[in-house]
């Protein structure tokens, strides 16, 4: 997961779960994306061409220390995410305004942005030419590298800076050293998942994704990225709940936790909690990878890269990024799966088994690459609900950013944000954009979409590079969530879910599991 703005590290893709040595590709996609202009002062955007009236940006941040608090309330409790970001549209009748964005006062020294919220003016954010990316992976506050031994990480580095390029070098090296795991271990760690909750079901009558999945998902990335299974080592099973407090202690600023206002304002929204808190339970973490990583290690010294830093940068790629990722992804793709029917899971099922079939019975990448339903239904769930919503960068220099309708004069040094849900169901690209439809990006105009889906920090027609802050596992996460489909469509015919929100993601039971019957 992002993205994860990066959850999740690198892009390489087995062709076969036959035990014999396998061949990895970076995936690359028929699409080429297009350019960008880079002038001095001009048109900040990957499509603009015709002119626009040029208009002063709108809104306001209020009176200090109030106006922040204001939005703050509004974003978290009075209006909800999505619905602070449309009011906003509406009043002032633009997708370019400025606002506030939480935590503010006391965490944030200021929290003052330009939000960008449509399709167009959105992927500047991308440009690593016009915006600066130092320092900005959680927005306009930067938790205590306290909480990362010590260290910035990857995902808080421009690319201009020099231990960008060995960093991400070396979360790529990560994945193709596990390419003849990846298949095998999905398989296995999953296939385990569904037959406990299987029996989950059969005893209760419903059954938590959520909880097990979590479990699941740090499973399969130990042992595909490392080769190190967890329970037979001193983490045994405890590794989900380390993670989540730890998160909670990097993003509590931007999490509702479902606490009355009177009790989370004071408690995670005004000050940072002290990392001192989660120390005990980082070290764990920390020697987990260190004692896991050997070979990944060997290529961080070839690189350049003390251990520790390594170490530290693989567990936040894995547990951050990756894990994290995953939290929210899977869980969002069960609830837009199922409510979307019957009739499409049945489509589902019939397409992946017949691929499968009338490819001996194996599952291949050139099986998967076959299942053209299956691929849109896991592009529609990163367009319709991204795992990571936020985006963050500060001009470099003046620029001029385009809207659909307007034009808009930005400053050097100004911070710029997009909410990416509304960028990415914009009406003026998708029809039905506020649908879920999974056979969206079926065929060759569907593919001519894929550049307007954005959850890896960049255009899914375009790819990660040492020089971008594209998501470096944009590919990887691609691949294990239509490996996620095709493990649920295997086994079942259907399902039904009951639905449930959660400070990550969604919370989702199943209330029934339909074995396959063809």
């Amino acid at each position: 997961m992002a993205s994860i703005s990066t959850p999740f590290p690198i892009s390489l893709h087995p062709k076969t779960v036959r035990s014999k040595p396998l061949k990895f590709r970076v995936l690359t996609r028929p699409i080429k994306a297009s350019g960008s202009e880079t002038p001095d002062l001009t048109v900040a955007t990957r499509t603009g061409s015709k002119d626009l009236p040029i208009r002063n940006i709108p809104g306001n941040y209020g009176l200090p220390i109030v106006g922040p608090i204001k939005d703050r309330w509004d974003y978290f409790y009075d209006q909800g995410a999505e619905e602070f970001f449309k009011s906003r549209i509406r009043k002032y009748n633009s997708t370019v305004y400025r606002v506030n964005m939480p935590p503010g006062a006391f965490i944030a020294e200021n929290p003052q942005v330009v939000a960008l919220l449509d399709g167009k003016s959105f992927p500047v954010l991308f440009d690593v030419d016009k915006v600066e990316k130092k320092d900005l992976f959680t927005g306009t506050y930067m938790p205590s590298t306290e909480l990362t031994g010590g260290y910035r990480i990857l995902s808080y580095l421009d690319p201009s800076e020099p231990k960008h390029e060995k960093l991400k070098n070396l979360l790529f090296f990560l994945l193709k050293s596990s390419r003849n795991r990846i298949f095998p271990e999905f398989q296995a760690t999953y296939s385990e998942l569904f037959d406990s909750l299987e029996k989950e079901l059969s005893l209760k009558g419903k059954a938590d994704f959520g909880g097990s999945s979590d479990g699941t998902a740090f499973n399969f990335l130990a042992r595909a990225f490392y080769g190190t299974n967890p329970a037979d080592t001193k983490l045994k099973a405890d590794a989900p709940g380390l993670i989540t407090k730890w998160v909670l202690f990097n993003l509590h600023p931007l999490l509702s936790i479902g606490l009355p206002r009177v009790i989370e304002e004071p408690l995670i929204h005004t000050f940072s909690l002290p990392p001192a808190l989660v120390k005990s339970d980082y070290q764990r973490l920390y020697e987990f990878f260190l004692e896991s990583a050997g070979d990944i290690l060997v290529e961080a010294d070839k690189l350049g890269i003390s251990r520790e830093e390594a170490t530290h940068n693989l567990l936040f790629a894995t547990c951050f990024n990756t894990w994290g990722g995953m939290k929210i992804l899977f869980p969002n793709m069960v609830k837009r799966i199922g409510r979307a029917g019957h009739q499409v899971h049945n489509r589902l099922a019939e397409e992946i088994r017949s691929v499968i079939k009338s490819n001996g019975g194996e599952l291949t990448m050139g099986a998967i690459e076959k299942m053209e339903l299956t691929k849109s239904v896991v592009y529609e769930c990163l367009r319709f609900e991204p795992p990571v919503t936020a985006q963050y960068g500060r001009a470099k220099k003046d620029l001029v950013i385009e809207s659909h309708d307007a034009a808009f004069k930005v400053k050097a040094g100004e911070m710029l944000y997009g909410y990416q849900p509304l960028a990415t169901r914009d009406p003026k690209i998708f029809d039905r954009a506020d649908e879920f439809v999974p056979e969206r990006f079926v065929g060759e105009e569907g593919e001519k979409l894929l550049r307007h889906v954005l959850w890896s920090n960049g255009p899914e027609t375009e790819t990660p590079t040492v020089g971008n802050k594209q998501c470096a596992g944009k590919d990887f996460v691609v691949l294990v969530a239509r490996l996620f489909v095709i493990e649920i469509f295997r086994r079942y015919d259907s399902f039904d879910i009951e639905v449930g929100t959660s400070p990550l993601g969604s919370s989702v039971n199943f209330s029934s599991l339909r074995k396959a019957s063809f």
